[in-house]
């Protein structure tokens, strides 16, 4: 479904627990897109930023977005809880509020796995 133009690929990599993490900046990721599309790093970055305020403004209004091999963002309410600050063990009580969560596509976890 990717193309090697798009994956995430960094010359600089990152060793966690052994394995070696590659990420991409937001300026390799423009010019990925440019490059896919075929078009110059000025519309790449249009496009871009229209995607990314269309999801924000969809999520923050309680909906969902599915991007189609990718997964699915949207917002889930946490309900009050108590938790406990780790320096000194102290336990309060946490306000309700609201996080951004992403369920991962089958089709990313298989390509990801092999």
């Amino acid at each position: 479904m990717f193309s090697n133009k798009l994956q995430l690929n960094h010359p600089q990599s990152a060793q966690i627990a052994g394995r070696t993490r590659r990420q991409q900046c937001p300026n390799q990721l423009v010019a990925a897109l440019a490059e896919e599309m075929e078009v110059d790093k000025k519309a790449a970055t249009t496009a871009l930023d229209a995607v990314c305020g269309l999801i924000t403004r969809e999520v923050a209004g309680g909906g969902a977005v599915t991007l189609p091999g990718v997964g699915k963002i949207y917002c889930r309410e946490r309900p009050e809880r108590m938790v406990r600050n780790p320096a000194t063990g102290e336990q309060f009580k946490k306000d309700a509020d609201k996080v951004v969560k992403m369920t991962i596509a089958k089709a990313l976890k298989d390509s990801v796995n092999g």
